[in-house]
């Protein structure tokens, strides 16, 4: 029996990824209880009957009276009244985290509200996912060997730090310091652009006159390319609006790579096209090894 200590944990909003880690955190036995309160109680309903939670609470003020972590894991949107509400929330948590793939605007909220709080907040986002949506989608396998990034500041409390560190470990994740800016460029780069480009793609052909065969003798690569574009329409759509700014700059700089390739194709400079296509399996491969090295915790 493990004498490491065990924490109550408490989940505002309860989705896939915070139901993935509810599970995640109860399979490593770091949480002794799990609460959560949803907007939607049938969502509690479904968690507790899931097994996912152990209870549902009837606010998220009953929430931050009963836990010692709590875990902010609603659509990107709310993030930023609720994180405001719960570190003003009498109770006994010595940590708040939270799951949203956008930090900037939240960071902002919390660092320029002047509560005393603000220093239990530790901003974090798990870099796992899934183009399932739902608590019913839970997987307590899904943040393992995967990174979370979290975005302390100088302000920020050790002991919360430290916290989240143990959390996600126990999750099977490991962590990564990041500054708020670059995360939010990083995150438009590597997953909010390939998200829009995927949404554009199926959405452009889907207008097409020859839809019909498109779709019928679509094969592997398309499958594969658009796959995310099966995720949440309402959470992507809050991200893109969240993230906006890094997003733009990220989109604008693809479309110069775009006509380039467009010009090199009209030209008929199939040394350009080579080029580029070389150059970008190049990189591709390097990181399909280096993401199986990692995946096989070697």
């Amino acid at each position: 029996m493990s004498d490491r200590p065990r924490y109550r944990i408490g989940f505002v909003g309860l989705g896939l990824i915070g139901g993935s880690l509810a599970l995640a955190l109860k399979k490593a036995g770091f949480a002794s209880s799990v609460t959560a309160w949803d907007l939607d109680p049938s969502v509690l309903e479904q968690a507790v009957n899931l097994g996912v939670i152990d209870t549902a609470a009837p606010s998220m003020e009953a929430v931050m009276q009963t836990v010692e972590i709590a875990v902010l894991a609603c659509p990107t949107q709310a993030c930023e009244p609720l994180i405001l509400k719960m570190l003003k929330a009498p109770g006994n948590a010595i940590c708040i985290t939270d799951v949203a793939s956008v930090k900037g605007e939240l960071y902002r909220a919390v660092a320029d509200s002047g509560l005393e709080s603000a220093a239990l907040y530790v901003p974090g986002h798990p870099i796992a996912g899934s183009e399932r949506s739902g608590v019913a989608a839970a997987n307590a396998a899904l943040f393992e060997n995967h990174r979370v990034i979290v975005t302390p500041d100088s302000t920020t409390d050790p002991r919360a730090l430290g916290l989240v560190q143990q959390l996600w470990s126990a999750a099977g994740a490991s962590l990564q310091c990041m500054d708020v800016l670059e995360h939010d460029q990083v995150l438009a780069a590597t997953s909010h652009l390939p998200h829009v480009l995927a949404y554009a793609l199926v959405d452009a052909l889907a207008q097409s006159p020859i839809r019909d065969d498109i779709f019928r003798f679509a094969a592997g690569g398309f499958r594969d390319f658009t796959r995310i574009a099966s995720s949440d329409p309402v959470m992507w759509r809050d991200i893109a609006l969240a993230n906006r700014d890094a997003l733009l700059a990220a989109m604008d700089d693809f479309c110069v790579r775009l006509d380039a390739l467009r010009s090199s194709i009209a030209d008929r400079d199939g040394a350009a096209l080579e080029r580029t296509f070389r150059s970008a399996k190049t990189v591709r491969d390097e990181f399909a090894r280096d993401l199986a090295l990692r995946d096989s915790g070697t």
